[in-house]
């Protein structure tokens, strides 16, 4: 077996680009035959992948040791310290520092390397170079999560939210920028909250016009998922304004039935939610969106399970994230006693994934024949590329292009799960 660093990811787009940064650690500190597992805790689903690639890695690479991190082994280190695949345990907060990895020797390795994630008050803003194998890259603007969700254990992974200063994020997207990158998507656990513990209280608003403004060279900016509810009139204007700025918006709703957002502890109604997608559309119309939810949440009925179904439509929803509702031990949902059977919360999600499937071929057909610009960000020897477009469309070329570039492109018919498309 060859000695390699390898990095495994679970989960969101913070943990990609977190991924990288201990990447660059380890190679600092000269790790060569090291497997680290970059753990997620939002669902137990995702918890038992986790520990399910941890034992089949060892038993394909026995004799290299295996350190795992994220959010699931910061809630319950103990249970991965307790693997026998497992050489050691390092917390959120110890995976983005680089002593954690200088000291990362195998003899005398220590066993658990996790502290109290609430003591954390700082988020550092990682210079990185860029992602490895990716077109676009990902800059963390915040991390951790004020808000108490009822089903959500993440902020117990994370922590109290802390932004990274303005400036130090503009200044990495420039250096992204002089790297190459023609796509950034800023992201963190609740970037709506970015600014909130800083002085003057900027907001995500203010630093999207800044970033708009002081990297004029940037072709693409994206935000990943935002509570709609928290979006400021900068934000707004940034959106609408400044076609740099993707047409594709992803939203934390969870459902779309007001009994259930409250007794998720959310911080808005369903007519919020439409209330924005329907101002940003007018205002907008290229605009596409994406969603979190829920199916089957404790005490959800059929008729609340319509409502989440219906909002699909009332907002114009096409990107989905589905999630059968999961039980999280230390959740207050886990302890609502008026359960979803789980039969029925795979069907319901089902029913929520053939909607948003229906969406996506209501797009790909109403894009047919027009032109749009597709990133690449695959490309083979063969001729044959992928990318996405501005509303996030996945597409095929048979063209040779470049990985990274930005190509103006006529859309044409594909398949149900990417369009297909020919240079202008």
């Amino acid at each position: 077996m060859s000695k390699n660093l390898d990095i495994v990811t679970f989960g969101c787009r913070l943990n990609t680009y977190e991924s990288e940064v201990m990447r660059r650690h380890a190679e600092d500190a000269g790790l060569n035959d090291m497997i680290i597992v970059n753990t997620c805790a939002v669902t137990a689903e995702a918890t038992r992948q986790a520990r399910q690639s941890i034992r089949r890695m060892k038993r394909e690479r026995p004799d290299t040791p295996i350190i795992v991190t994220g959010c699931a082994a910061q809630v319950d280190p103990a249970s991965f310290a307790a693997m026998p695949e497992v050489a050691s345990v390092m917390g959120n907060q110890e995976k983005l520092e680089a002593k954690s990895f200088a000291g990362l020797k195998l003899d005398g390795l220590e066993r658990v390397q996790v502290n109290d994630i609430f003591s954390v008050t700082e988020t550092a803003g990682h210079l990185i170079d860029g992602l490895m194998d990716r077109a676009r890259a990902f800059v963390q603007i915040q991390n951790g999560c004020n808000h108490r969700c009822t089903f959500c254990i993440i902020p117990y992974g994370r922590g109290n939210s802390r932004s990274v200063a303005m400036g130090e994020v503009v200044d990495q997207i420039k250096r992204l920028v002089a790297k190459g990158y023609n796509e950034v998507v800023l992201t963190g656990v609740d970037i709506t909250s970015y600014g909130e513990d800083l002085p003057g209280k900027p907001t995500l608003g203010t630093l999207t016009q800044k970033i708009l403004k002081l990297v004029p060279d940037l072709p693409r900016l994206r935000i990943s998922s935002i509570d709609s509810i928290e979006v400021d009139e900068p934000l707004y204007d940034a959106i609408i304004g400044d076609t740099r700025l993707m047409p594709h918006l992803h939203l934390s709703l969870q459902a779309g039935d007001n009994m259930i957002l409250k007794r998720m502890k959310r911080r808005h109604l369903r007519e919020d939610a439409i209330a924005f997608c329907d101002r940003v559309s007018k205002a907008r119309p290229d605009m596409v969106y994406g969603a979190d939810i829920i199916a089957g949440f404790p005490t959800e009925t059929e008729a609340m399970f319509e409502n989440s179904l219906k909002l699909i439509e009332d907002c114009n929803l096409t990107w989905l994230h589905v999630f059968p509702y999961s039980e999280r031990e230390g959740t207050p949902a886990a302890k609502i006693p008026s359960k979803v059977p789980k039969a029925e919360r795979k069907e319901r999600a089902a029913r929520l994934r053939a909607a948003g499937e229906a969406q996506v071929e209501k797009l790909f057909a109403a894009s047919t024949g027009k032109p749009a610009q597709v990133l690449i960000e695959r490309a083979s020897g063969d001729g044959k590329a992928t990318g996405h477009t501005e509303q996030f469309i996945p597409v095929a070329l048979e063209t040779p292009v470049n990985p990274g570039d930005i190509v103006d492109v006529i859309l044409k018919a594909g398949t149900n799960t990417a369009m297909h498309a020919v240079i202008k």
